[in-house]
């Protein structure tokens, strides 16, 4: 072999040691052009066999991902901010985040999550800002409601999210204010006619049913999300189990006298000690949410995001990942939990210290997992019923709708890093 062919082969030899063998995502504030996209690019990849690693705490969460054309291709097409690195920058990344001195940690992403989403058809009154922020995101799901719920649906999924819900049979307490609406008289036709359809003589008892089999979903191994009164509500069903809480308006006939005494709290999963709104008038499910005891205004509303040791507790880590810990806070029917009727156990992930509020919490149940975030959308501050539904193209950087992807991804970790 002469000189020239030598010099050739080594040049490619280099070339091809020198070349780029990861992608990164980075997630920091100033990096990112769409963070929520990110997360439907991870999705995505994870869609199309390959792994990913989600480093906490490196650069506001970043993900880092196999190099691929496919994957570069797939980032530029969506605006997705990324970086491409050598083996050396990638594997200098990964000592710097094994390092015991630092607060970081490299999570294996190994399978896409099946994503289900509980929403009635139609969603009226309300738009659902999962639903939205899946969409936006380009991570696919299902959605499911009633009949499919009580057909053991769930058992082909690993995520499920409740929309905006009323577990407890009172039609989202709207009676006093919308009763004559035309969507409210359509929604309660319509819970009736399926209740009866499915065999149950009243809706209260029907969504008792649907609450309990999300229950032993989340106690068989998945991960459940709720937000706004999908929340409250279905603790509230589970503790009233065998107790009519519901009013003649409601559900036909009166509510037992002293129901507050039958409430049983161990049936719950993160709320104790609470009182329920009796006022059938009342825009309101019981002092758990904290809407109508707020001191505070719009412009100084925001939540803490806790912190926690990537290393040692991982779960509320992913979880909290993002590129801010003050997060901007936001209403909805169940705005956020009052601290005092959270449970020992439950893990608060933020918090409004001024009201004493938990506004994002977690917890487990047998081998499953559960979040409860407070508010309607995080980008809407106080979202009524007939307002437009959130365009996301003008927040793709929003802190609050990252934790709401952090839990769509997070079933996609490694199983060893998900035990408790």
């Amino acid at each position: 072999m002469n000189f020239k062919k030598i010099s050739f082969v080594l040049i490619l030899l280099l070339s091809f040691g020198a070349r780029a063998s990861m992608i990164l995502l980075p997630m920091d504030e100033t990096s990112q052009k769409n963070h929520l996209k990110a997360y439907g690019i991870t999705y995505w990849v994870l869609s199309k066999n390959y792994k990913a690693n989600w480093l906490l705490n490196y650069r506001g969460g970043s993900f880092l991902l196999p190099d691929a054309q496919e994957i570069r291709r797939e980032c530029q097409i969506r605006g997705v901010s990324f970086e491409v690195l050598s083996d050396g920058a990638a594997n200098g990344i990964l000592d710097e985040i094994s390092s015991p001195s630092q607060n970081m940690e490299n999570v294996l992403l190994e399978k896409a999550p099946k994503v289900a989403v509980y929403t009635p058809p139609g969603k009226k009154p309300w738009d659902d800002a999962v639903t939205l922020v899946l969409t936006y995101a380009e991570i696919p799901f299902t959605p499911i409601y009633d009949e499919e719920v009580l057909s053991d649906g769930l058992l082909l999924y690993d995520w499920l999210h409740l929309h905006h819900e009323d577990f407890s049979g009172q039609y989202g307490k709207f009676f006093g204010a919308y009763r004559n609406a035309p969507w409210y008289i359509e929604q309660k036709q319509d819970a009736e006619k399926l209740a009866a359809k499915l065999g149950f003589s009243k809706v209260s008892q029907e969504k008792l049913a649907v609450a309990k089999k999300i229950r032993d979903f989340v106690i068989g191994g998945g991960f459940m999300f709720a937000m706004c009164s999908a929340t409250d509500s279905f603790d509230i069903a589970l503790s009233a189990e065998g107790v009519d809480i519901c009013e003649p308006m409601f559900d036909g006939d009166p509510s037992e006298a002293n129901y507050q005494s039958r409430i049983d709290y161990g049936a719950t999963l993160a709320f104790k000690d609470f009182t329920l709104e009796r006022n059938p008038l009342v825009y309101e499910f019981s002092d758990i949410d904290t809407t109508n005891k707020r001191n505070i205004l719009p412009d100084v509303d925001y939540f803490t995001l806790m912190e926690y040791s990537a290393k040692w507790d991982p779960i509320p880590s992913m979880l909290c990942q993002n590129h801010t810990q003050l997060v901007k806070g936001f209403m909805g029917q169940t705005t956020a939990f009052a601290g005092n009727l959270v449970k020992s156990n439950i893990l608060v992930m933020g918090e409004c210290k001024l009201n004493g509020e938990a506004r994002y919490i977690h917890g487990t149940k047998g081998k499953g997992m559960f979040t409860f975030f407070g508010g309607h959308d995080p980008e809407d501050y106080q979202h009524r019923v007939g307002d437009a539904p959130t365009v996301l193209d003008l927040h793709p950087n929003s802190p609050g709708y990252r934790l709401i992807l952090n839990n769509v991804l997070f079933p996609a970790a490694k199983k060893k890093k998900l035990k408790t």
